[in-house]
């Protein structure tokens, strides 16, 4: 993997590519969840890096895309998206969002339906609006002081315990929170801002149609907000499944690895 800089007017966005010498075809772009980074997907990227061209990024203000400005929302963030799939050459990406980069993925859709060639959600719900309590995205604004406020040594084990049901993806949540140790106010402030970007997002009260190949997968342990909640009201309102995945939580493609990766390339391989 090749890492590369993409420059933006809010600081500069690193992210990895992979050598790839075969006819260009769709492309995977991993898009970690909120706080975690580009390892969150290693098991993926190691997995379809011969097979596809690839791209995952440390998103904004994240890992080494730091230091950054933090007054972006979703569609800016989609937007540098864009520009670095446009700079790699990337014409028919298919994201692959957990949680937070499913979001994402869905603002891309929203902003770019014509250039999306798939999307796969991992642990991530719909952001129609109709999904969301009036409290739920009060909650989402005022998470930064709580984050502030509550030990840092509780916050690893929540974080950690929280997100995977794996020795090896709790460990690799760990190693990811432990980029913010010594720096919990930098940890909350971005935290706080992701949650509040979705709050945003979700207010907007778009359509949030995704109209290309979309493939939908949760952990059937997923413990993180109303995850499940939102994607069993999800199935109920459109009839579309969800790929539910045993012995897995949030993080559910550390958690079953094995099992993701082939769901990803039976869906990638569905859209050549």
């Amino acid at each position: 993997m090749i890492e590369k800089i993409h420059e933006t007017s809010h600081g500069k966005i690193h992210y990895l590519v992979n050598r790839f010498e075969k006819p260009a075809g769709i492309s995977l772009i991993f898009l970690p969840g909120l706080t975690a980074d580009h390892r969150l997907f290693e098991k993926q990227t190691e997995y379809f890096k011969d097979k596809y061209r690839i791209m995952v990024w440390d998103a904004p203000g994240h890992a080494a895309s730091y230091p950054f400005d933090l007054d972006f929302d979703l569609f800016d963030k989609a937007r540098w998206l864009d520009e670095i799939l446009q700079a790699e050459g990337m014409e028919s990406p298919v994201l692959v969002g957990q949680s937070m980069g499913g979001y994402l993925g869905q603002v891309y859709a929203e902003l770019f339906p014509e250039k999306l060639k798939g999307l796969v959600t991992i642990d991530s719900p719909s952001i129609q609006r109709k999904y969301y309590t009036k409290t739920e995205l009060w909650l989402l604004r005022k998470m930064e002081p709580i984050y502030r406020i509550y030990p840092w040594k509780a916050l690893l084990k929540a974080g950690t315990e929280g997100v995977a049901t794996t020795e090896y993806g709790r460990k690799l949540m760990l190693d990811m929170m432990m980029t913010y140790d010594g720096d919990q106010k930098r940890y909350s402030r971005l935290a706080g801002h992701g949650f509040r970007i979705l709050a945003e997002a979700v207010v907007k009260n778009l359509p949030y149609e995704v109209k290309c190949p979309h493939m939908v997968i949760c952990g059937k342990e997923d413990r993180a907000g109303s995850c499940i909640r939102y994607l069993k009201a999800y199935e109920k309102a459109t009839g579309k499944p969800v790929h539910w995945i045993d012995d897995a939580g949030h993080n559910s493609n550390t958690d079953q690895p094995e099992i993701i990766n082939r769901l990803i390339e039976d869906f990638a391989d569905g859209i050549l």
